[in-house]
C-alpha cells in the first residue's frame, strides 16, 4: 500500500500542519504548507507557498540584496556572534582603569598621574641595569632562578595583550618585563 507524505508524517523545515492556506504565489490555488520570510527586515512575517513555489522563492532569495559591500561585511560579522554585542576577552572595567590617574588618599601607592610617572622614571635613571630589572619585576634581591621565573610568569599572565585587549601601556610594560627577565636570567645563571 502506498502512503502519502502526510500519512508518513514527513517533516520539512518551515512546514505548517495547521489549517490549510492557499499559496501566495500569483495564480496558484494549491494548499500552502511552507512559509518564507517576506523580507530581510521582517523575518517574522511570512508568505505561504506550496512546495514547488517555496523552492522557487528560496532559489531567488538574496538576503543581501540592496546592501553595499561594507554593509554585507558588517552583517556577516554580526552573524558570527548571533547578532549579540561582544567585546574583546579580558576587557572588564578594572582592566581599563588607569591607576596612575587615581588619587591615593592614603599614600599607599605613592604619587599618581604624570607627576608620579616622572618621579618613577627619574628615580630609575640612577640605578644599575640589574637594579632597574629587579624594580621592573617588582622583586627585592636576593632572588633565585625559581622565584624569578614564578614572578615573570605572574606578570606575563597579567599584562599579556590577549588579556588587556591590546592596551599599549600594558604592551610597553610587558616589553620592559621581558628585557628585565632576560637580563636577570643571564645574571643568575652565570
Amino acid at each position: 500500500m502506498a502512503e502519502s507524505a502526510d500519512s508518513l508524517d514527513l517533516e520539512y523545515p518551515g512546514r505548517d500542519r495547521g489549517s490549510p492556506k492557499t499559496c501566495d504565489w500569483p495564480d496558484c490555488r494549491a494548499n500552502a504548507g511552507f512559509r518564507a520570510p517576506k523580507s530581510r527586515d521582517c523575518l517574522t512575517e511570512y508568505y505561504w507557498f506550496c512546495l514547488d513555489h517555496v523552492r522557487d522563492y528560496n532559489a531567488a532569495w538574496n538576503f543581501y540584496e540592496g546592501m553595499n559591500e561594507g554593509q554585507i561585511e558588517q552583517e556577516i560579522r554580526k552573524d558570527t556572534c548571533w547578532q549579540r554585542p561582544t567585546w574583546p576577552m579580558g576587557m572588564r572595567a578594572w582592566h581599563r582603569l588607569d591607576l596612575n590617574k587615581v588619587s591615593d588618599w592614603f599614600s599607599s601607592l605613592g604619587r599618581g598621574g604624570e607627576a608620579g610617572e616622572r618621579e618613577r622614571r627619574s628615580s630609575t635613571r640612577d640605578l644599575s641595569p640589574e637594579a632597574r630589572a629587579y624594580r621592573a619585576l617588582e622583586l627585592e634581591p636576593p632572588v633565585n632562578l625559581t622565584e624569578l621565573k614564578a614572578r615573570y610568569k605572574q606578570l606575563v599572565k597579567r599584562l599579556h595583550p590577549d588579556v588587556n585587549g591590546g592596551d599599549t601601556e600594558a604592551e610597553d610594560r610587558l616589553k620592559e618585563i621581558n628585557q628585565a627577565y632576560a637580563l636577570l636570567k643571564v645574571t643568575l645563571t652565570a
